[in-house]
């Protein structure tokens, strides 16, 4: 009874890890649905446009209007549901190198020629050339070293839109934005999401990926190739579970 419940939760486990690759299985990984997504419902559930009861004197008047969308309205995304497009130009390097060096020597020597005698009636009783007289010599020394370095180097650029999800209480713009590129029978995601400032995003309604506040920047894929670079996860239980 027990090895049938136990071929039954192997059986399970199996089933679950195959989960994940039966989607591009013999075929292209297929797209992430854009509908019920946190981006599609800010655009669904956008705030109205302020629409001014009166028009100003000043307005009606000028051959310029200060509406977004006229020659020189301001494009900028400021609202739930708009959109602006994120820069990310990552360019970063760092080198740490440390070096540490111990040593330690220490020697003990301790001579009993005298004793009330009793080195000399310990002789007596010991083979030729045995001696009490040096009683205890002990010597000792340590020597360590170390030696450690990090070096790292990433470059990535991107661009992809983002769309303002919601709007916090101080003005803060909360963003989100995701993109799939699909070549082949491999799919590469990236995601974006994070806070940003509405006085960052600039004039031509970008906004840079040092700018953006709790910045989660993912930029990875699904497909043949990446499950033929990732172990398997029998070999990453093993990872984690030995301890050699």
């Amino acid at each position: 009874m027990k090895r049938t419940g136990l071929t039954y939760l192997f059986a399970c486990a199996l089933l679950i890890s195959a989960c994940g690759r039966s989607d591009h299985l013999g075929k292209a990984p297929t797209f992430s649905e854009p509908e019920n997504t946190r981006e599609h419902n800010a655009m669904i559930y956008a705030p109205l446009p302020f629409l001014p009861a009166t028009v100003q004197p000043s307005d009606s008047a000028s051959l310029w209007s200060r509406d977004r969308a006229s020659l020189l309205g301001d494009r900028r995304a400021m609202k739930r549901g708009d959109i602006l497009t994120v820069v990310i130009e990552i360019d970063e390097k760092a080198e740490i190198s440390n070096a540490t060096a111990r040593s330690r020597n220490a020697t003990q020597d301790m001579q009993v020629p005298q004793l009330f005698g009793v080195p000399q009636r310990i002789d007596t009783g010991i083979s030729d050339g045995a001696s009490m007289a040096d009683a205890v010599d002990v010597s000792g020394g340590l020597q360590s070293s170390g030696d450690g370095s990090v070096r790292r180097k990433e470059k990535l650029t991107l661009r992809v839109a983002a769309t303002i999800i919601d709007v916090l209480p101080n003005g803060v713009l909360s963003i989100e934005g995701s993109q799939e590129v699909r070549v082949n029978f491999e799919l590469r995601e990236l995601l974006v999401t994070g806070f940003v400032r509405p006085e960052d995003v600039s004039r031509q309604n970008q906004i840079t990926y040092d700018k953006i506040a709790s910045a989660r920047i993912s930029y990875g894929g699904r497909g043949q190739i990446t499950d033929v670079q990732q172990p398997r996860y029998g070999q990453q239980v093993l990872d984690m579970v030995l301890p050699f």
